[in-house]
Order: structure tokens, then C-alpha cells, then sequence
């Protein structure tokens, strides 16, 4: 999702949920007597346990100043498995206290968080230090019971980000981040996460011929010289196997074609055909586009992430209603075939935003919850194969 702001709470170092008090450590544990640290209470699990070995984990990306993650987890009448959470990085410690205190809502009222890093001053400040301070944070959650993907850099392949478009750098690091990851925090997984690639490179994007030298032979994989859509929109920015735990993909229904702005159903199968690069309907012919989930899921032998979903309704728009527009689009996402034909998918995540969208000039509303009507048609459709977070944790 383009232009998105960073959740910002409160900077205090405990939050009181439902009238009590709880704090989640991000760096340190209580020493022992002899000067150990102490045993921790709840630990969170191994980042290999986090993959569900059947189904789908269920998440909601939520706009946690607004709406406290209780309020969704009452108004579902569930927990979600997994919830979103953006920070710049590196951050601060006004940014690091508010992660804190979003981590004390996902252990109260949720189970993993899906931490989005976004390196708004450019990929060069992304340095050893700040990626180890990172790593120690998330080890001091682990500790206390919240387990933590990180999505770093996400939708890296739009231009749209200020880390967009520069494979050379952003695998560098991503990279470095994952190996700090990795080497301090065992309950913590790295999520590699493009857009998806219909439409690359996408309005606004760099010409290939004026980038540095690396990124041009990077970006140019059909070697014509040019960014086009013939060159490949995720390959370029693939980090490797080894710094890859999760992949994931930003998918939305948008609209039927660009330019968007009208709120129409979504086609029949649109969400499997971007998925796989199958697409070929009202937004033009896509099928140029890498199949995602054969190539990052079932050859690299990864669990597969839909981190951010949703379907575009804009309540100043003609065209059709909220919830036509959104049931048609989950009932793709909750199909029961989904989970058959396509188990390497692991995490669905509904993008639960009323915010204005710049590439449309309106306010979309993109909530599932928000409405009554569209709320109770939500829940009911929720499948049985998608996993809410479970009763035996921290929370």
C-alpha cells in the first residue's frame, strides 16, 4: 500500500490493557542472582513454528492509535493471529518506545507481530549498528512472548518508496538485517514482501539507463537497456535463500482497471491470477508477470504471506456497493479450494485502513469491520482453515 504512515502511540514504557498492567522488555530480561538472565515466563516460539503446518494464519494491519487491537479482537469476536506494524528505521527512541507499546497489544490481544521496517532516509543508513540494535530489541520480545517477521523494505520493486527501484542497496540491506535477525533473535523470521509486479515498473518509475551501474544490470534482465514491463519485477530485489524466511506479496483490488476511482466488483479468479501471474482481464494482459507463488513459494521453499489485502471502495465514488465489493474479493481470498491447491499459503492479512489514497485523491475505505452489514458478512465468511491466534499464549 502507497503512502501509509507509521503507527505512533503513546511513548511510555507500560500500557495497561483492560486494567492491567503489562510490560514487554524490549532489550533485556530481569537478571538472576547470579547475574544471569532470568528464565523468561513465556518465551516465544522458534521463527520455524511461526509457519502453520496446515492453513492459513489469519492477521488484520490495523491503525493502532484509532482502534486498539482489543477493540478489532472484540468487534471479530477473535483474536488475530498476526498484526501489522509499521516503524521507520533505524528509529529512535520516541519510535522505539512506540513499538514497544504495540508489542504490549499483540501479546495482550493478538500472537505474532509482522513488524514492517521502512527506511525512509535511504537504504545507507540500514548499517551494522542500527540492524543489531534491531535484533536485540526483538530478542527482548522474543524473551516475553512475542514472536516478530520482520518485513523489511517492503514493495521495494514501486517507485512510490524511498528505498524503491534499487535492488543493489535494498539487497544489501535486507541482508545485513537478516543476519543480525537471525544470529540474535530465534523467534524472529525475515519477511521478503514486493508489490505485486502487474503494471511494472510502474508510473514514476526510474529509467534503468540513468541508475548506477549495479542497478542497471540488475534491473535490465531482459539486457534491452530499458525498464520495461518485460523485465522481471522481482528477481532484481530477491535477497537470497539464506537471509529469507517468509515471502510475501502486496495484493489489492483496486479496481477493474487503471486508472482507478471506481468501486467495481472484483472479476471472478483475479486473486489466484495475480497470485501466479496469470492475469489477463479487464486491466490488460499480465501474464508476463512471474508466477509468484511457484517461483518464491514452491521452488525457494517458502510459506507465502499475503501481508496486505483489501478491495478499493471509495464512499464519494459511483459504481457498486461496500459490500458487494468487498465479499467478492474475501470470498476469493476464503475460498476453500485456496488453501488446497495453494498450501504453501500461510498468512492472509486484511489491510484495515480508512485513510486518504493520493494516487486516487479520495478517502478509501478499505475496512471489513467498520460497517455493521459488511462486518457480520466478514466474520461469518471467515474459513475455518484460517487460524486466529491461539489460547495457550502470552496473551
Amino acid at each position: 500500500m502507497r503512502e501509509l504512515l507509521p503507527v505512533a502511540l503513546a511513548a511510555t514504557a507500560l500500557l495497561v490493557v483492560g486494567g492491567v498492567g503489562i510490560a514487554v522488555d524490549l532489550a533485556a530480561q530481569e537478571a538472576g542472582e547470579d547475574g544471569t538472565a532470568a528464565a523468561a515466563e513465556c518465551p516465544a516460539p522458534a521463527r520455524a513454528e511461526l509457519v502453520p503446518g496446515s492453513g492459513a494464519l489469519f492477521g488484520v494491519n490495523l491503525d493502532l492509535r484509532s482502534r486498539p487491537l482489543a477493540d478489532y479482537a472484540e468487534d471479530l469476536g477473535r483474536r488475530p493471529a498476526v498484526t501489522v506494524v509499521f516503524t521507520e528505521f533505524p528509529y529512535d527512541a520516541r519510535k522505539r518506545a512506540d513499538l514497544q507499546e504495540a508489542a504490549e497489544q499483540v501479546r495482550a490481544d493478538g500472537h505474532i507481530m509482522l513488524l514492517t521496517l521502512e527506511p525512509r532516509r535511504g537504504l545507507r543508513s540500514v548499517t551494522e549498528g542500527a540492524a543489531a540494535a534491531l535484533a536485540e530489541d526483538l530478542a527482548g520480545l522474543n524473551r516475553n512472548g512475542v514472536p516478530v517477521v520482520v518485513r523489511f523494505g517492503h514493495e521495494m520493486n514501486g517507485p512510490w518508496r524511498e528505498w524503491g527501484q534499487q535492488p543493489g542497496a535494498y539487497v544489501d540491506g535486507f541482508r545485513r538485517v537478516a543476519a543480525a535477525v537471525h544470529a540474535a533473535a530465534p523467534g524472529s523470521a525475515m519477511m521478503w514482501a514486493p508489490n505485486y509486479g502487474g503494471g511494472y515498473p510502474f508510473e514514476g518509475s526510474r529509467d534503468a539507463a540513468g541508475a548506477e551501474a549495479r542497478d542497471r544490470a540488475l534491473l535490465d534482465t531482459d539486457g534491452d537497456g530499458l525498464l520495461t514491463a518485460a523485465d522481471d519485477p522481482y528477481s532484481p530485489y530477491w535477497p537470497g535463500d539464506d537471509a529469507v524466511d517468509w515471502v510475501g506479496m502486496s495484493l489489492y483490488h483496486w479496481g477493474s482497471a487503471h486508472p482507478w476511482g471506481e468501486n467495481e466488483v472484483p472479476e471472478p479468479g483475479k486473486f489466484t491470477d495475480q497470485l501466479t501471474g496469470a492475469y489477463d482481464g479487464a486491466d490488460g494482459d499480465q501474464t508476463a508477470v512471474p508466477d509468484f507463488y511457484a517461483v518464491y513459494g514452491e521452488k525457494h521453499g517458502k510459506p507465502v504471506a499475503i501481508p496486505e489485502t483489501a478491495a478499493f471502495w471509495a464512499p464519494a465514488a459511483g459504481g457498486s456497493g461496500e459490500l458487494a465489493v468487498k465479499q467478492a474479493w474475501w470470498e476469493q481470498l476464503f475460498d476453500p479450494a485456496l488453501a488446497e491447491e495453494y498450501p504453501r499459503l500461510k498468512m492472509i492479512n486484511w489491510f484495515e485502513w480508512d485513510k486518504l489514497e493520493p494516487e486516487v485523491d479520495a478517502q478509501v475505505d478499505w475496512t471489513a469491520t467498520e460497517t455493521p452489514e459488511v462486518r457480520d458478512a466478514f466474520v461469518e465468511a471467515l474459513p475455518e482453515w484460517l487460524h486466529e491466534a491461539p489460547e495457550d499464549d502470552c496473551g
